[in-house]
């Protein structure tokens, strides 16, 4: 009888922990998060909008509520990483979907820099997206 009741009561120790692994998003961990461009290649212009995606790639989700606190944007894939643009924030209008707004007058390759925290994560998410600006 003693026996049994230690079976039983490890087995719901062990469910218990399994449970929490399971419903714990901290375990994804910062690297398991990336920003994906919605269109990699944009035109040309002034008052461009550029939208990203944030995603868990473990499960595909979009991320919601993350805090962008960094944002640049130049032309360091094209050996100019001195010549930046303005880039200013804009309201979402998809849930996972951040959007910005800047100036690009220049044709060529362009680096996006992020840096953003999320939600019940550790660390900061930092990712360089590149896009093809055209004519």
């Amino acid at each position: 009888m003693k026996n049994l009741i230690s079976e039983c009561a490890a087995a719901a120790a062990l469910a218990a922990a399994l449970s929490l692994a399971a419903l714990s998003p901290a375990l994804a961990g910062i690297k398991d998060y990336e920003f994906q461009l919605v269109q990699p290649q944009i035109k040309m212009g002034d008052g461009t909008i550029l939208s990203v995606r944030l995603i868990n790639k473990r499960s595909g989700k979009p991320v919601l509520d993350a805090v962008i606190f960094a944002k640049r944007i130049d032309m360091a894939p094209d050996g100019m990483p001195t010549m930046t643009a303005p880039i200013e924030t804009l309201p979402s209008t998809k849930p996972g979907i951040y959007r910005f707004k800047t100036d690009l007058m220049t044709s060529g390759a362009w680096q996006l820099s992020l840096a953003a925290k999320i939600q019940g994560e550790t660390g900061t998410l930092e990712n360089k997206l590149v896009l093809e600006v055209v004519p």
